[in-house]
């Protein structure tokens, strides 16, 4: 009797670490799944033009992220770009200028998000009537 206990033993800790990593694996698939969704909901609020909303709702996104920590570095760059982009829009340049030139100094981005963060950097400055800053950018 006692043998067979050794035998199972192995086997339920095995059985338990498998548990284990399903529930891990679906509960980080229930957050990006939540983060589609806001995405999907931020996109349609800037289709029918309700900005606020949309910044809002990004916003929240984004202090989320902060305080979970769990969501990937490109989902999180997307929505700091399109949050960044909306500011732009609204004529709230420098909070635009900001989030961009906070991306763009980031290393936790690839080269080409950077390119991308310059890019739309490069737009703030042209916004705001910096065009010799905006050349630099587009030159580098």
């Amino acid at each position: 009797m006692l043998e067979l206990l050794f035998l199972l033993l192995p086997i339920a800790a095995a059985y338990g670490w498998y548990m284990g990593q399903r529930s891990a694996k679906k509960d980080q698939e229930d957050i990006s799944n939540k983060l589609s969704r806001d995405y999907v909901t931020g996109v349609n609020f800037l289709l029918s033009n309700q900005t606020d909303k949309a910044v809002d709702l990004f916003l929240d996104m984004l202090q989320k992220q902060e305080v979970e920590n769990e969501i990937e570095s490109r989902s999180q760059f997307e929505a700091e770009l399109t949050l960044g982009n909306l500011f732009r829009s609204r004529g709230e340049v420098d909070r635009a200028l900001r989030i961009h030139q906070a991306l763009d100094r980031s290393p936790d981005y690839s080269f080409e998000q950077k390119l991308l963060a310059k890019q739309q950097l490069a737009r703030d400055f042209m916004v705001i009537g910096f065009l010799d800053r905006a050349e630099n950018l587009y030159i580098y």
